[in-house]
């Protein structure tokens, strides 16, 4: 059994709610209250006190909540409203300055907090997050757990990619290889592109056909303890790659390369982010790298910290975050490579495979 941090990470919030003069905090984004409490349900709100922490689900996760959460939180369901539950506590025992997750809540929700308290509602940003963003060693376990049950996903259906191939058929493939290896759920919509449409970041898996020689990029990930990986690879099919293919390709694979070997906790995310983005503008492609360099991984497949121009806060020790430099040229496709990176104190260590060089499905 892994350690149980969950004890200790309400103890930082609290000193950060301390230290934010709030006495108290209303959880409702469900992955900080995951990582708070170990409670995995789709529904609930949790209430932070300086000595009490509270739990509030409904009916579906009686069984379950309990179960999850052990001794780290009082559970309590109510059949009827969380809402009602949490303001009959809230009239029981009134919180003076209550703060609220502003970029969770709806305006909505937020005047109904409002409204079930006295006390003084006060919105507050990431403060949970911020915790989140420095990994143990048991998430980084889980991360790499999930980045190798991807690339075996990846290992098995390459090999039954070929022209004629629709992009959905090949995403199917793949996303049931995912889950008969035992990822939980697909963190986000598989993306499968291929020939032009490559040169779209964030395409929708289409009906279109693979033809001889285009590009086929997969951007995929798996899901492990909760915790998530989030890979890209893009190969060619049914032909050897071009001389174009080939110059683009190692362009983008030596912008990655140095971003994997030099990127450092301490670094803000605008450093980090220039690793790659300077080779790849050096060739006068600046303009085709219009993403930034990365994102952090865990819980959610996109969380702190960010790897980009405009980042200047220092990338935290032990932090995962993805490296994905790419190149994308309308009418013709485009590559990104991307990898799972763990910022440990002696440098990067790559939690995926690395495995980046070209693949050819001819």
């Amino acid at each position: 059994m892994p350690p149980d941090h969950r004890g200790e990470r309400q103890a930082a919030l609290r000193v950060a709610l301390e230290g934010g003069g709030l006495e108290g905090l209303l959880v409702a984004h469900l992955p900080n209250i995951r990582y708070l409490t170990g409670f995995s349900g789709s529904a609930g709100l949790l209430l932070m006190r300086p000595d009490t922490t509270t739990l509030l689900t409904d009916f579906r996760y009686a069984l379950q909540a309990p179960d999850e959460v052990g001794e780290v939180a009082v559970v309590e369901i109510d059949r009827h409203s969380v809402w009602d539950r949490l303001g009959r506590l809230l009239s029981a025992d009134p919180v003076g300055v209550l703060g609220v997750e502003a970029q969770t809540l709806t305006l909505r929700d937020a005047e109904r907090v409002a409204g079930l308290t006295r006390g003084r509602v006060v919105p507050t940003t990431d403060l949970v997050e911020h915790l989140r963003a420095s990994k143990s060693p048991d998430e980084v376990a889980s991360i790499r757990s999930a980045a190798a049950l991807a690339e075996g996903a990846l290992a098995d259906t390459l090999p039954g990619v070929g022209v004629g191939q629709s992009e959905l058929e090949v995403a199917a493939a793949l996303e049931s290889r995912l889950r008969m290896r035992g990822s939980e759920w697909h963190p986000f919509p598989t993306i499968v592109a291929s020939g032009p449409r490559a040169a779209l970041p964030h395409a929708r898996t289409s009906a279109r056909t693979i033809q001889a020689g285009d590009w086929l990029l997969l951007d995929f990930g798996a899901r492990v303890d909760g915790y998530c990986a989030d890979l890209t690879r893009t190969v060619v099919v049914g032909a050897r790659a071009d001389e174009r293919q080939r110059t683009i390709y190692e362009l983008v694979r030596t912008a990655q390369g140095r971003a994997l070997e030099h990127l450092r906790a301490g670094m803000t995310g605008r450093e980090g982010d220039a690793l790659a983005r300077s080779v790849i503008a050096a060739r006068g492609f600046a303009d085709a790298f219009g993403h930034s360099l990365g994102h952090g991984l865990g819980l959610e497949v996109h969380e702190a910290p960010r790897l980009a121009p405009t980042a200047e806060a220092p990338l935290p020790l032990h932090a995962v975050v993805t490296v994905e430099p790419g190149i994308y040229l309308p009418g013709w496709g485009g590559v990104r490579l991307e990898d799972d990176v763990h910022l440990g104190p002696d440098g990067p260590v790559v939690l995926s495979d690395g495995r980046t060089e070209l693949v050819e499905l001819v």
